[in-house]
């Protein structure tokens, strides 16, 4: 909501309501000496709504933007286009109700975005299994390493030390008290995974190996 100033009219009714003659007085419990006044804030003159956009948009092009230079703030949710055909998908009514299907009157739009993204990515990916049910990808990961374990009984993980490290580390936690053992590989100077470490290291132990596309470093 926009910010609309009041009138000398309302000021002075104000004032009068509350018995004062004028503003200054809202603040004479504060010492004099405390207090700033106008010689010591020395401020401008006021400025119109446009004139302060102007003002402000000049301070915003001294800044540096995306535009410009990579930002690795979030390091995982990188720049990428949405085309224009997801505005009107999201407004179709299947997924109109989406919420947290914890009550099955307002679950259906949830089920369905998740049915849906589910098959694509098995589709593309060529998975017999795809879960898209879980929190976050930290306790996805760590979700789908203690799979890997009760398939196929391995014990031991080869993990890219390029996967977001909080994953990493929330998947330590999970595995925290057990007897499964997690050994990072290392990436290049360039950001890539070692993917020689990867085939030195692949053998009848291993549970299962965890990439990330693209990986913390942007790298695809």
């Amino acid at each position: 909501m926009r910010f609309i100033p009041h009138t000398e009219k309302d000021i002075r009714e104000m004032l009068e309501t509350i018995g004062i003659p004028d503003v200054d007085q809202l603040f004479s419990g504060i010492p004099n000496d405390l207090q700033l006044g106008k010689k010591y804030l020395d401020l401008p003159p006021a400025l119109s709504e446009s004139e302060v956009f102007d003002a402000l948009r000049q301070i915003q092009m001294r800044n540096p933007d995306n535009e410009e230079m990579s930002s690795f703030l979030g390091a995982g949710a990188y720049r990428h286009y949405s085309p224009a055909i997801i505005g009107s998908l999201i407004q179709r009514g299947e997924f109109s109700t989406s919420y947290t299907p914890y009550q099955a009157e307002v679950s259906q739009g949830t089920l369905q975005a998740i049915y849906e993204f589910q098959t694509m990515i098995s589709m593309l990916t060529g998975m017999d299994v795809v879960n898209a049910s879980m929190y976050d990808g930290a306790s996805a990961l760590a979700e789908s390493v203690l799979m890997a374990n009760r398939i196929n009984k391995q014990k031991e993980y080869l993990v890219a030390s390029a996967v977001h490290p909080e994953y990493r580390e929330t998947t330590a936690t999970y595995l925290r008290g057990t007897d499964l053992q997690l050994k990072n590989i290392p990436y290049s100077s360039d950001g890539t995974t070692d993917f020689e470490f990867i085939r030195k290291h692949l053998n009848s132990n291993i549970s299962a190996v965890v990439l990330q596309s693209p990986n913390f470093f942007g790298i695809v």
